[in-house]
This record gives structure tokens, sequence and C-alpha cells, in this order.
């Protein structure tokens, strides 16, 4: 079967080798070394359950339907016997979408050859046991079933005999798969119509009852393939021929579908669908940043095992308005983009990972939060969408019973990606704005991959549940944004990506089509707001970066989202001074920003604060206390809110302290002074939050959708494979063509022992071609201690090495001249 599949790459033209490999990019991981290595591959079981994996429902029949019409001798199939068997139901599929499935099998060269002597791929049978989920046929099971089924009207007639519950199995079994699991003691039991002959027994559960199983055992429409026992269960089988006769009203192949299943919902309107979408994804840039300044004033601890604890992130969760499994995934994303990381505590000793470590956020959150808007959610659903986690597991328990945290190693899944992209290409196939059910997306996705999507029910509804939390869609359909940042997505893992890096660099400053697409959906950024009289501050939109900083050093926020609240306060105000504003700037900020008048109890407000703000200074004794004002220091020597400073007058304007200056300053901000520090000299120190980062992380976003696939190559380095192969054929046949002397150990022409051929007549060869410029064999050993023969044209002998060029690859190689065992001139 390999040697029928090389010889048949061999005839192929380049072009057409070079389709294969795209279609099947694990073939060349690595290239292979020439074509037998190619067919040999090429019907491993990876590979070709890999190819498998990507065929939908329709096709694989119809490669069931190649399997099942197979010559019992030659083992080959016709399209027409094909065609044939696909057509034979009651509601036959049309000739030319058969055929177009036939096409694709052949291009996948799971099916090869003529069309009048078709071959399948040799793997098949062992990735897929039972062909359109019929069983073995009657004679490799069992010579007494094999006799009935001989006999069609002796098996028509058993069938009608079966009782209600024999004929309830035989038709599940008729629809696939064809083995069945029987619970222990059923095919111990008596057959059904046999059970008042017995006593009753626990077997039968203290009472005489029938097994549907036995009586179908005993009249051989079942044959056991392992029998059981009482306290274990049994597995049986239904012939091929009697899964054939059950199927009689529905055809061999079972009921076809040429299309995918159609979606009962009509489309909605798409420009709700991309408000409800735009309007979640600035809920979602609002809360993951909300939880990376959580994480920024208080830092998570790693967990030893990996991961943050469940107190942790429900803490996060509380504080940032959230649920847990919400703030379980933008903690998640907001990793996977490199805008959390974890940072070694100072003073750890143990290089052990998750020991002594936070997790805060990384320098790369900065520049995050300097882009705009849609820029900032981008980012978060490209990583979304390659990152190898699934959330959906933080908060089950592992197989040791241990729960899942997050950020844990336990939810690391490398399908994650393929899964999302499944899930999302199918929304995107639909109509716009088509909004499936689950169950309706579950059964596109059984039509289209069955293999990949079987059992991974709860996954697809994770999916769809992030994406609707992310803003990826909106009312349960695919957004416009999210479809443009798919579809970039897309194209870049099909066409290989950018691997050498070369359009980094220019790429990286433009808006991608998805996010101007969402720019459009959003409101505009504003760079003003409203002052009310009770000194509340109104943003009526999402603010531009700088004034969104200037918010944040003056005010205190009260409530989020499209239009933001803000209140000016005592401490808000003495915040901004503490960070280097004067009162003339504050009055300038607000004249500046506010649309409405500035309102006289702000102007008020700014000035006393101001006012007070650095009466008192403050510097390192342990610290002191110094002011012009010495009423002022006596009313802070007799304060008893501040006995613990241990407070001593040195002179009429200076107090010192023993304590930290940090300590100080705190005590006398809380019983309500309004101190400045000041350096060495008198100046006074300009403070600023200081804020931890974790060091930079690599985001995920450069990763490919699918990092379990191979990567797929444009055709003209296809070609260039190809073409390598093609040299390596050449070679390899070429080394089959060398001189027996030179291969080592054949045998002669009259089948006695070759001659032996000495080093010293080697050399004197090799001289000859050197001088001669010919063409001579050279056998050798290799690294590892093999023969291996090479025709080259010698260019050099100097130094204890060869150095010859090989013909037909171009190549310069270089023999140690101890490794060279023959030498013979070529003809």
């Amino acid at each position: 079967m390999t040697t029928s599949l090389a010889d048949h790459l061999r005839s192929l033209p380049d072009e057409s080798l070079a389709a294969l490999l795209q279609l099947r990019p694990d073939l060349v991981v690595p290239v292979p070394a020439d074509i037998s290595a190619l067919a040999i591959r090429a019907q491993s079981r990876v590979s070709v359950a890999r190819a498998l994996d990507g065929l939908d429902q329709f096709t694989l029949l119809i490669l069931d339907a190649g399997r099942l019409t197979r010559h019992p001798d030659e083992g080959t199939t016709t399209t027409d016997a094909i065609l044939a068997m696909a057509t034979a139901g009651p509601h036959p599929p049309a000739p030319t979408a058969v055929r177009a499935a036939v096409d694709r099998l052949r291009a996948l060269f799971l099916l090869y050859g003529p069309e009048h002597a078709m071959h399948v791929a040799a793997a098949v049978d062992e990735v897929s046991p039972y062909p359109a989920g019929l069983g073995r046929p009657a004679a490799d099971l069992d010579v007494r079933a094999a006799a009935l089924c001989a006999d069609p009207a002796k098996l028509r007639r058993t069938l009608l005999a079966a009782p209600p519950s024999a004929r309830a199995i035989l038709d599940r079994l008729a629809a696939g798969p064809p083995v069945g699991s029987v619970p222990p003691g059923a095919l111990q039991a008596p057959a059904i119509g046999a059970q008042d002959a017995v006593l009753a027994d626990p077997t039968n559960g203290g009472a005489p009852t029938g097994s549907p199983v036995r009586w179908l055992v005993d009249n051989r429409l079942l044959v056991t393939v392992s029998a059981g026992s009482a306290t274990a269960g049994g597995t049986v089988e239904l012939p091929r021929e009697v899964g054939l006769l059950l199927r009689r009203d529905s055809g061999p192949l079972g009921p076809l579908q040429t299309s995918p299943p159609s979606v009962a919902a009509a489309p909605r309107e798409p420009k709700m669908v991309d408000s409800a979408g735009a309007g979640q994804t600035m809920e979602v840039v609002r809360h993951t940043e909300g939880l990376l300044e959580q994480l920024a004033d208080e830092p998570a601890p790693v967990l030893r095992s990996g991961g943050i604890g469940v107190r942790d992130l429900r803490r996060l969760a509380r504080t940032a308005g959230l649920d847990e499994s919400t703030a379980a995934l933008l903690l998640e994303v907001a990793y996977a983009a490199g805008l959390a990381g974890e940072m070694e505590l100072p003073g750890s000793t143990t290089g052990r990972y998750g020991a002594d470590q936070q997790v805060l956020p990384t320098g790369g959150y900065e520049v995050w939060r300097a882009g705009s808007l849609a820029q900032r959610w981008e980012h978060l659903a490209r990583a979304w969408m390659t990152m190898t986690r699934q959330v959906g597991l933080v908060g089950r328990r592992d197989d040791r019973d241990r729960p899942i945290t997050a950020l844990s190693a336990e939810a690391e899944r490398a399908g994650a990606p393929a899964t999302r992209r499944a899930v999302l290409g199918v929304l995107a196939d639909l109509e716009p704005a088509t909004a499936p059910t689950p169950e309706e997306l579950q059964a596109l996705l059984d039509w289209r991959t069955p293999r990949r999507s079987r059992g991974r029910e709860a996954a697809h509804r994770e999916v769809l549940a992030e994406a609707a939390q992310l803003g990826m869609t909106g009312l349960g359909a695919l957004t416009s944004y999210g479809r443009l940042l798919l579809g970039e997505l897309t194209s870049t893992d099909d066409s290989g990506g950018d691997p050498l890096g070369l359009h980094a660099d220019t790429e990286s400053g433009d808006p991608s089509g998805a996010a101007r697409a969402l720019d459009a959906l959003l409101p505009a950024p504003v760079d003003h707001f409203l002052v009310q009289a009770d000194l509340t501050v109104v943003v009526p939109g999402p603010p531009e970066p700088a004034l969104a900083a200037e918010l944040e050093a003056t005010t205190e926020l009260e409530s989020a989202g499209g239009a933001s609240v803000h209140r000016l306060t005592t401490a808000s105000v003495r915040r901004a001074l503490d960070a280097g504003y004067t009162a003339d700037d504050l009055h300038e900020l607000f004249r500046r920003r506010s649309r409405t008048p500035v309102p006289q109890g702000l102007s008020y407000l700014v000035d006393d604060v101001a006012r007070k703000h650095g009466g008192l200074r403050a510097g390192s004794a342990g610290a002191y206390l110094r002011s012009d004002d010495e009423a002022l220091l006596t009313e802070v020597l007799a304060d008893r809110r501040l006995e613990s400073l241990t407070l001593r007058r040195l002179a009429p304007t200076v107090l010192t302290t023993p304590y930290q200056v940090s300590r100080m300053l705190v005590a006398l901000r809380e019983a309500g002074y309004a101190p400045v520090q000041e350096d060495g000299t008198g100046s006074t120190m300009l403070i600023r939050p200081r804020v931890r980062r974790a060091p930079a992380r690599v985001t995920v976003t450069t990763r490919t959708l699918d990092p379990l696939a191979a990567p797929k190559l444009p055709m003209p380095r296809l070609l260039g494979v190809v073409e390598h192969i093609r040299r390596g054929e050449a070679a390899a046949r070429a080394a089959r063509r060398a001189p027996a002397v030179v291969r080592g150990g054949a045998a002669g022409l009259g089948g006695g022992p070759v001659p032996a051929h000495t080093h010293s007549e080697a050399l004197a060869v090799l001289q000859q071609a050197v001088r001669d410029r010919a063409l001579v064999w050279v056998g050798y050993v290799d690294a590892h201690g093999a023969t291996a023969s090479r025709l080259v044209k010698p260019v050099s002998i100097g130094a204890g090495y060869l150095r010859a060029e090989d013909e037909r690859t171009e190549m310069l190689h270089t023999f140690a001249l101890h490794r060279i065992t023959a030498a013979v001139l070529a003809d």
C-alpha cells in the first residue's frame, strides 16, 4: 500500500505535491527526506487523524462509502461504487455533491489512485474502525452469526420476532457506534421469555427478569466481544449485515446532509448588535483597568503551586464589583496580554516558582492605558483569542480533588484557541447579525467538524459566554468589528504570519480594521467636563488619556460608565498639591477643562487647602517638623492624637520625633494637618504615589490561533520544499545504483563475496578524480556509524579531508579521509 502511494506521488507534478503539502501542512514538519518518506508519513496514524479532523460530516460519510465498497481481494473502490452507495437512500444527495466530496478526499490523498481503482489511506481504518457507524462483517465476528446473515429471509424473520426492548437496542446500535457495553450479569441473565424457568437471584435484581441483550445474543443478532461477569460488564457488537438491514429506510450510510443545518432565528438588526457589543467593550476595558489598579494597590500573592488563591480572587471581584467568574476571565486575559505578571518579593531567598512572588501590573500596563479605548479592547480580545487557557475550569476541582485557581497551570489547555476559532468561525459564516441558540451552534459544529466537536459541548458554551462578556458578540450574534478581528487573525494564521518580524515596525503604529470599526461605534473621547455646584465633576463620555490622568490626580471616582461622575474633596485636592500642582495650576485646570462656570465653592476649597498646605515642614531626624508659625507648632505639640510620635521642641519653630518622616506625615494628615516634606536644603519634595510594576512579559497575541497546528507555508516556499524532496529522491535513487563495493557488504553478481577495496586504492581513485574532474562514488561511515554512499565530483584533497560537490543538490560536502571506505569512478 505504501509503495503504491509512493509511486503515485512520484508521478505527480510539483504543483500537485505542493497543493498536498498546503492542505496537510503537518507533512513538512520536518521536511521528508524523499518521496518514500512522504508517502509513509501521509499514511501515518497521526497525520491521517489530523486530516480527518478537518472534514465535515458529509465528506466523512463519503469516505466511509469508499471503505464499504472496497473490493474484498484488491482493496480498491471506484467513484461509481461510492456514488451508488451514497444515493441508495430515500433522500439521495446530488451526484455533484458526492463527486465534490470525492475530489476533496483525493486532494487530501485519503483516497488516491485512478477513479476506477482508488485506494484508501492505510491508517484510516485504524483511526476510525467503524465506517459509517457499522460494525465488522459477521464472518469476522462469529461463524453462527455469519450463517444467519447468509440467509436474508431468516435474518428478516429473526428481526421481526425481536421483542420491543430488544428492537430498541438494535435501533440504537444501528445508528452507530455498533459496539455497546452491557451491565454486569446481563449476558448471564435468562433471555426474554425464559425468565419463568429460573429462580429469583441477586443478579436479576431479586426477581426473575428477562434480558433483551441475552435474547439478541442467543439469536445471533448481537455478537459477544467480551463476556464480562456478575461483577464486570461485557461488550457486544452489531454485525454489519444486521446494521445495513436496519438502515433500509434511511440508506446504508444513514441520513446524509450535504449542507450544514439551518438556524431558525431570523437575523437581528446589525446596528443593535454592534451597539450592544460596543457598550460591553467599554465595560470590559473599565473593569480590567479597575482590577489591575486593585492589584497595584494590593498585589495578590502567588501560591506555591502557582496561581492566586480563592480568597484573593474573591477580594478582587468584590472590590471591582464583579462576580468571581468574570473577574477570573479578565484577570486571565490581562495576564495573557502582558498587562499583569509576577514579581519577586524583596529579600526572597527561594527560586521555586510561586514562592515569595506577587501578581501586579507590568510596565506594559502604562503603555496600554495610553492607547485609545478601541485599541485597548483589541489588545485584550487578541490575547483572549490566542491564549491557551480555559478559564471555565477556574473554580472546579482537578483529578486530585484540588481547586483549580486563576493563573494556575491546571487551567492550561493547548486546544483552547482552536475551540474559540471554531465557535466564532461558525458565527462568522452565518448571515451577519444572526444569533443561533447554543443547541443550534452545537449542531453546526457537529456537522462542520464532528471529530473535533464530539465531547466538547461544555467548552463551546463557555466560549459563547466569554465572547459575550468581552464584547465580541452582541445579543448573541457576532459583531462587525469582531468579524473583522477574527478575519485578521485567521488570515495571519493561514498565511503563516510574519515569522521574521519584517512588518512589525511598519504596522505597529496604525490601528487595525477592527479597531477603526469599533472606534466608529464608540462615543468620541471628550476633553472636558462639567463642574457642578455640589463639587461633582461629570465627564460626558470616555475621557481622553490626558484628561483621565488629571481626573485621577485631582478627584475621587464616584460612578463609572459611558458618562462618569467624580467628586472634589479636601483629600483629593491635597493629593493633587502633594503631586506638584499649585493652587494656580488647579484653578487653571478647572477653568480650561470645565464647560460650566467654576463654582465659587470650588475656588474656596482649593484656596483653603492650598493655604494650609505646606504650613508644616517635615524632614528626617528620625524626623523633624518645622514651621514659621510658633502657635501652630504649639498646637501640634499639645495635640493628644499625636502623642504616639513623641514630639519634642528643639527650638520655637522646630519639633523632632524619633520615628521616620513617612510615619509622622501619615499621623499629621490623619489628625487634619497638611504638612509637606522637604529635603536637606529646605526645598519642597513632590510626593507622587510609588507605583510598583512587575517585569514586562511577552504578550500571547503574537501566537497563532492554533498552537497545535503545523505552520502553513505560502506556495513559493512549498515549491521549494518539493524541490528539496525531489533532490532527496534523486539522491536515494542514485544511492540504490551505487556499486556494491561502495555500498559495503553487498554480494557480487555471482553471489560470492565482494573483493576487498583498500583505503590506499580509494585514495588513488579520489586523486585521479580530482585531476580529471570526474564523478566518483564515495562510500563512507557517517557520524552515527552507519555506512552511506554519495555520487560527487571531488574538488580538492588536503589536511585530511576530501572536498567534493554534489551536482544534484549543488552543495559542497566535506569527508574525513579516515571515514572513507571505498571510491569507484562512475560509469
